[in-house]
């Protein structure tokens, strides 16, 4: 895993939620600490995050929006032909990057070997550097916690700012 960023999603029976930190960094250096990682895509109807560099972050969310547009929003078959090409590209295939991606009915991580991971409980996933402490604190919070999914991302991806010296608490959510 590369030092990048943390984003978590999380899907339930009604919504979906992306969250993400704004910190950038370079190195040990913190360049921004209010950047948006995350956005709304095919007639809002898809959630994205990306952990990586952001000029590679405009490539790739472009590039999906793309095969999202010509899947007709489809989310799993957009998600296999923008990884397919992803992986086949000389260039993008060595980017240090992650994508997830969710609606309401599926969540997916993608990366520029070729993964499209569906999460085993199919509900939350978490990627960058911080991803993990993310990830393990929605899971307690999902089990033993009685919070709303917004809230539930938010405290996760606070409690990851807490631990990650890569991850801030500038948490910015979206929801479908």
């Amino acid at each position: 895993m590369f030092d990048a960023t943390t984003i978590l999603a999380y899907r339930s029976d009604d919504l979906a939620v992306i969250g993400g930190d704004g910190q950038v960094t370079f190195g040990n250096t913190v360049l921004k600490n209010n950047a948006v990682k995350i956005r709304k895509l095919y007639k809002d109807q898809i959630l994205a995050g990306f952990a990586g560099s952001t000029a590679d972050a405009f490539n790739l969310f472009e590039m999906f929006e793309g095969h999202l547009e010509a899947k007709k929003g489809d989310l799993l078959k957009a998600a296999v032909e923008f990884s397919k090409a992803w992986r086949k590209d000389k260039y993008l295939r060595r980017l240090e990057a992650m994508m997830i991606v969710l609606n309401r009915e599926n969540i997916f991580i993608l990366s520029g070997n070729g993964d499209v991971v569906e999460p085993e409980d199919g509900k939350i996933a978490a990627i960058g550097s911080g991803g993990n402490y993310a990830l393990s604190s929605a899971k307690a919070l999902d089990r033993h916690a009685k919070l709303s999914p917004e809230e539930l991302v938010k405290e996760s991806l606070m409690i990851a700012g807490e631990l990650c010296i890569y991850t801030n608490q500038n948490i910015r959510l979206l929801t479908i």
